[in-house]
């Protein structure tokens, strides 16, 4: 059962696209999970990891130029864990939404977890048959030969309207939201006072995407268009997210990795 749970940044980007308000958000975040329960720490997304701080070339040049990411050692996954009183050990299970560089980066600070993802996205970042994916795949992220738990988009259970959910653990579930990639998912964390946190990923990036009519950035709708797999998809995932906050927002509190708005909002929830 779940006692606590605690939102991190886990990485701080400050695109220069972002001086440009009507183009781009001044600043974007890793909004990460850390999930205390009976079973151990759960770590929802992971953000950048020690390695790709230490060596941001493994990042790649276009991607810190882009995004404007600080690369500070004290933000990572790791430091913030470490910053609550617990050890890397006491990480039992990553749950990803995808393995983007900069959701996975963590992984391999985490040796001896088990990382949950869908199947379908776990073999999209092994064989990289895209340019697309080419690029946002680091394979060095996860070079360790992670516990890795593949999860199937086909079957499982029924969550607020949403087919095929995984459970990962008591009060963890696996999502599917594909479209951004091709196995993305959402992650869903039952709250220990009531209701749920669902951690939507790159499902969508600005926080007026979800409510109706929906708005965003020129910029950031721009990039979501350069760098999905399915747009149809995605799109489709999109308006059901739209729906779920409109009828069960009381119940559900839904965020994006990256908007900055979000984590400010739950930077303070520590239930």
């Amino acid at each position: 059962m779940t006692s606590r749970v605690h939102h991190l940044n886990c990485a701080t980007m400050c695109p220069p696209a972002g001086r440009v308000r009507s183009l781009m958000v001044p600043r974007l975040v890793a909004h990460c999970l850390l999930v205390e329960s009976d079973r151990g720490l759960t770590l929802v997304d992971t953000g950048l990891g020690t390695a790709d701080v230490a060596d941001p070339r493994r990042l790649g040049r276009p991607f810190v130029a882009a995004t404007g990411a600080l690369l500070d050692p004290a933000e990572t996954a790791l430091a913030r864990v470490r910053a609550l009183g617990f050890a890397a050990e006491d990480v039992r299970d990553v749950v990803v939404t995808h393995l983007d560089l900069d959701h996975a980066g963590g992984i391999g600070d985490f040796p001896g977890a088990s990382v949950h993802v869908l199947g379908e996205e776990l073999d999209a970042a092994r064989d990289r048959t895209s340019a697309k994916e080419k690029g946002r795949y680091v394979p060095a992220q996860w070079a360790h030969d992670p516990d890795w738990v593949e999860h199937t988009a086909a079957g499982g259970e029924s969550w607020f309207g949403f087919e095929s959910v995984s459970v990962v653990g008591d009060d963890v579930l696996l999502v599917p939201l594909r479209g951004h990639t091709r196995g993305h998912a959402a992650v869903a964390v039952r709250r220990p006072g009531g209701g749920w946190f669902l951690h939507c990923g790159d499902a969508y990036f600005f926080h007026a995407e979800k409510q109706r009519p929906p708005s965003c950035p020129a910029g950031l709708r721009g990039f979501q268009r350069l760098v999905e797999m399915d747009r149809p998809a995605r799109l489709a995932n999109q308006e059901r997210l739209r729906t779920l906050h409109a009828d069960h927002g009381d119940e559900v509190t839904m965020f994006s990795a990256h908007d900055a708005t979000e984590l400010d909002a739950l930077a303070g929830v520590t239930e």
